[in-house]
């Protein structure tokens, strides 16, 4: 007969090494403790998948018209006034005399064109970063009045110039003009929507 008498290796714990309780499960059995961070990931992976999938192209049919809403309503407000766009081009005192009026004249037309595109759905990746870049440059020239202590109206949705000091309202604007921002970036992220020229082009 074999020798039967048994390896005390077996019945006790290796030196060092913490005996797990009885009933605790251990790690990869069902029960066990998960780690913290996989917690978030189904989170990430089911807002991924929204927006990736057919819900995300209504979202982004709804973020599409309301940007274009925006310029419609910035651009039809200047676009009846061009001296009153150039001088609130003007007041930021950025750019020389002899680019204020071109670009107060021209803006107007651009932000009109920019929410024609956005309406029908044509080249919305490229619209999304012309606006994302346009939307920049108000939030920097925003950011650039308040820092030199100039005190205007920015003139986005009409009227502009200079103002008293306690009209002014600077953080609101830019952040206003962030949110703005936020809706540019879901579009150049997510160009496909519903109801959309490029939609169609691409059936």
């Amino acid at each position: 007969m074999g020798d039967t008498t048994a390896d005390p290796r077996e019945a006790e714990p290796a030196e060092g090494r913490q005996a797990i309780p009885e009933g605790v499960p251990m790690a990869g059995q069902q029960g066990a403790p998960s780690h913290p961070h996989t917690a978030a990931r189904p989170v990430g992976g089911a807002l991924r998948r929204v927006a990736d999938g057919p819900a995300g192209e209504w979202i982004g049919t709804v973020v599409r018209l309301a940007l274009a809403v925006v310029w419609g309503w910035a651009g039809l407000a200047k676009i009846s006034d061009p001296a009153e766009a150039a001088q609130a081009v003007r007041a930021y005192e950025i750019l020389p005399e002899s680019l204020v009026k071109p670009v107060g004249y021209a803006l107007p037309f651009l932000e009109v064109a920019l929410a024609v595109l956005l309406v029908i759905g044509l080249g919305v990746r490229i619209v999304a970063v012309v606006s994302a870049l346009l939307l920049l440059t108000f939030i920097a020239g925003i950011t650039s009045a308040w820092v030199r202590g100039i005190s205007i109206d920015c003139g986005c949705f009409g009227g502009g110039g200079t103002v008293d000091a306690s009209q002014t309202e600077y953080l609101q604007e830019i952040l206003r003009d962030t949110g703005f921002l936020l809706l540019a970036a879901w579009l150049v992220y997510r160009p496909r929507t519903k109801l959309s020229a490029d939609a169609w082009l691409a059936a």
